[in-house]
């Protein structure tokens, strides 16, 4: 694993997930019965099956950012075992090198494990975010799958209209208007799949506070460090 790998795996999914969940609501907020009425108006179904080829599109879309989500989780977990079985040799390291003698060592040791450390809990917050956005992601690709057959209904219905009202009848165009009327039904279901599939703004402190912060992260992990050392120091003159 190369220097600056789980940093990067960190950062990769926090944007990725916003665009396609864009496109899915705009996808699903687009209204059957508008297609319907412009099928009727033109006497033509390619309307509709525009309509179907675009929620096609959309379905492979979620699906592929569905596949990259689970391997960011993935990923992540293994990585995390990683750095946890980096994290226990830094641990022997470090005691060996007290043993030694070597507390310079010991504490590099120490403060890189610490590092380590931190890298594995921002792993394991990858994880969560990964499977939010996988659960996200099969909502919107359920939705979309339903939004799919709906449409395709309502082709279906309008082909056996045309096809009847060709040969003297009518009823079928109330077929499909019966069908739209069920569809009216299932989109606030559509709406609520994807509440909060938006992102999250972040307001950001002045300069001050941010180096201030940073001052006592960096004087926690430094008594951390003497705090670790001291342990294995007293663990050797025990022994």
């Amino acid at each position: 694993m190369m220097p600056g790998d789980n940093d990067r795996l960190i950062k990769k999914g926090a944007n990725m997930a916003e665009s396609i969940f864009l496109r899915v609501r705009r996808v699903l907020s687009a209204r059957v019965e508008d297609s319907v009425d412009a099928m009727e108006r033109a006497n033509s179904d390619s309307t509709m099956r525009e309509a179907i080829r675009e929620v096609d599109r959309a379905i492979d879309e979620v699906r592929g950012d569905l596949e990259t989500a689970m391997t960011r989780r993935l990923q992540a977990a293994r990585q995390g075992e990683m750095l946890a079985k980096r994290v226990e040799e830094l641990t022997g390291k470090a005691r060996f090198a007290v043993q030694g003698g070597r507390e310079d060592l010991a504490e590099v040791a120490l403060s890189r494990q610490i590092d380590m450390e931190a890298q594995a809990e921002r792993l394991i917050q990858v994880q969560a975010d990964a499977r939010d956005e996988e659960a996200k992601l099969e909502e919107s690709l359920a939705a979309l799958r339903a939004r799919k057959k709906q449409m395709e209904e309502a082709l279906a219905a309008f082909t056996i209209a045309r096809s009847e009202a060709a040969m003297g009848g009518d009823g079928g165009f109330e077929n499909a208007r019966d069908i739209e009327r069920k569809v009216g039904i299932a989109e606030a279901a559509f709406d609520r799949a994807m509440t909060g599939a938006g992102g999250v703004g972040f307001t950001r402190g002045d300069a001050d506070a941010i180096n201030g912060v940073a001052a006592i992260d960096k004087l926690q992990k430094s008594a951390t460090v003497a705090e670790r050392l001291a342990a294995l120091k007293q663990e050797t003159k025990a022994a």
